[in-house]
Formats: C-alpha cells, structure tokens, sequence
C-alpha cells in the first residue's frame, strides 16, 4: 500500500524556478521507478522525467532537458523535480507517479504506473 503526497507548485515568471516534492507513504522498497508527468489543459499528460530508484538513473523529456533535474532522497523518502528557466509551456498540473517494474522502456507511458499522488499546479506567466 503506497500513498504519494505532492506539494511546491506554485506561480512564477518566465525565467524563474521552483521545487517540486513527491512523499512516500508505504512500501518503499518495491518501488523501482518514479516519474514526474505533466498535464495542462485540453492536453494528454505526458513525461517530464524519470529516475531508478535502485541506481538512480535518470531520463528526461527533450522539453525539459537541461533545464529539469529529477533527484531522490531515499532518507526523506522524497523525490524532487528541480524547475530552473521556466518557460510559459511549462504551465501544468504535475503529478508524481511510481511502478514496481524497474525497466526503463517505455517510463512516459500512464498506464505502466500503478501509483499516483493528486497533483500540484504550475503556473509559469510570461
């Protein structure tokens, strides 16, 4: 049983940045991927970025590229999206989302995720 709680959204200037937080409540140790996705509206939720929990491995989104950084403190059982140079298109509704399948083929797909937190908004103005 594995409960998600997502907190740091906020709104911002183009240009600035932001932390977003994913607590893990649960069985943390069979949980072998987490992902941050995004869904703004009117628009499918697509993958922002994905990290191993095992190795720490990451991938990121050509969007996001560069400019995101997705990280995990295993400790706080807490992983991270560092935000920096926000850009308007970044504006959406950001979940965290965990799979007990290590792989990572496939890690922007919805449907592999079997857990998810409710969601915090990201408003980036221009």
């Amino acid at each position: 049983q594995v409960q998600l709680v997502e907190s740091g959204g906020g709104s911002v200037h183009a240009g600035g940045s932001l932390r977003l937080s994913c607590v893990v409540f649960g069985y943390i140790n069979e949980l072998f991927r987490m992902t941050w996705f995004r869904q703004a509206p009117g628009k499918a939720r697509e993958g922002v970025a994905t990290i191993a929990t095992r190795d720490g491995n990451t991938v990121y989104a050509d969007s996001v590229q560069g400019r995101f950084v997705i990280s995990q403190d295993k400790a706080k059982s807490t992983l991270y999206l560092q935000m920096n140079s926000l850009k308007p298109e970044d504006t959406a509704l950001y979940y965290c989302a965990a799979d007990r399948v290590f792989g990572s083929g496939h890690w922007y797909e919805v449907r592999r995720y079997s857990h998810w937190g409710q969601g915090t908004q990201v408003t980036v103005s221009s």
